[in-house]
């Protein structure tokens, strides 16, 4: 018999929110298209639904990008280029440190083990407000403030979200294998480095897709630690443009440079779709 779940009827309310979510994207992008005569209009009278403008301004996207910051394109560059540094430090530092703590976690036997892993996941509870200050004030003592250093540093020392889902995936992987290896001589770092990191991609995927997002859209963290313009990331370039064309008539900029901001997380989540579905998954089964 044919399932019920197959009739087309039960993926009607799943397009429906599909389209929900898109609508701002879409509504997004035919804004950053527009005149600045046509966006404005649209802004005032409220109009929302229209397909794309029978003249595109394709050109908005250039004229934003050099309009960012006191030097004309060389801001934008400038602070894309500092996105892209600390997003791929900080990226490559979280799945290090987090797989090498929740190997400990996992598969070595210590005093205090699961005291220091409930530790660990109860610092999540703790709001990023109440170490806002404390953490200002210890990187202001290191004379790290208006440095990429607070924004990358804290990335070495893991993630507790992260490390519980690696410890759950690595608690899975058969005893066998880490058996094989200590026969052979292999010390931990050698057992995480060859077998561990290898074999956990899906919950490497899931984290490199939601830290990269994260922090590629951080916008309070380099307002708090950065000050100068040449070290702004693009979270900061985005809000000093609004800040500096905040009339309605230049939202058509405002659109298309978010836009641009917008491309890199939606090209890495399409790239890693499998591997993120896949690890959504099995980071959450207990081992």
């Amino acid at each position: 018999m044919r399932s019920s779940r197959s009739n087309p009827v039960w993926y009607l309310p799943v397009s429906i929110g599909a389209l929900l979510m898109l609508f701002p994207i879409w509504w997004m992008l035919v804004v950053s298209l527009k005149t600045e005569a046509d966006a404005k209009q649209s802004m005032s009278s409220g109009e929302m639904l229209q397909v794309l403008p029978g003249n595109p301004q394709w050109g908005n996207y250039a004229q934003a990008v050099s309009e960012v910051g006191t030097e004309p394109v060389t801001g934008f560059l400038d602070a894309l280029a500092n996105s892209i540094v600390v997003t791929v430090l900080v990226v490559a530092a979280t799945i290090l440190s987090s797989s090498l703590v929740a190997t400990a976690f996992a598969r070595i036997r210590f005093r205090g083990r699961n005291g220091f892993f409930i530790l660990m996941l109860a610092t999540m509870m703790l709001p990023a407000q109440v170490t806002m200050i404390p953490l200002f004030l210890f990187f202001r003592s290191l004379g790290w403030v208006d440095t990429l250093l607070p924004l990358v540093v804290p990335a070495f020392f893991g993630s507790a979200f992260f490390i519980f889902m690696y410890r759950q995936f690595i608690a899975q992987i058969p005893e066998s294998l880490f058996e094989a290896a200590r026969i052979d001589r292999c010390g931990w770092f050698e057992i995480w480095w060859r077998i561990v990191l290898p074999l956990s991609r899906p919950v490497t995927a899931i984290t490199a897709v939601f830290t990269f997002i994260f922090v590629w859209n951080d916008f309070m963290t380099p307002l708090i630690y950065l000050h100068s313009e040449e070290q702004a990331t693009i979270a900061v370039a985005l809000n000093s443009f609004r800040t500096q064309f905040s009339g309605i008539e230049d939202v058509h900029l405002l659109m298309a440079l978010s836009v641009v901001t917008m491309v890199p997380c939606i090209v890495l989540f399409f790239a890693a779709q499998r591997h993120f579905i896949e690890g959504l998954g099995s980071g959450a089964v207990k081992g």
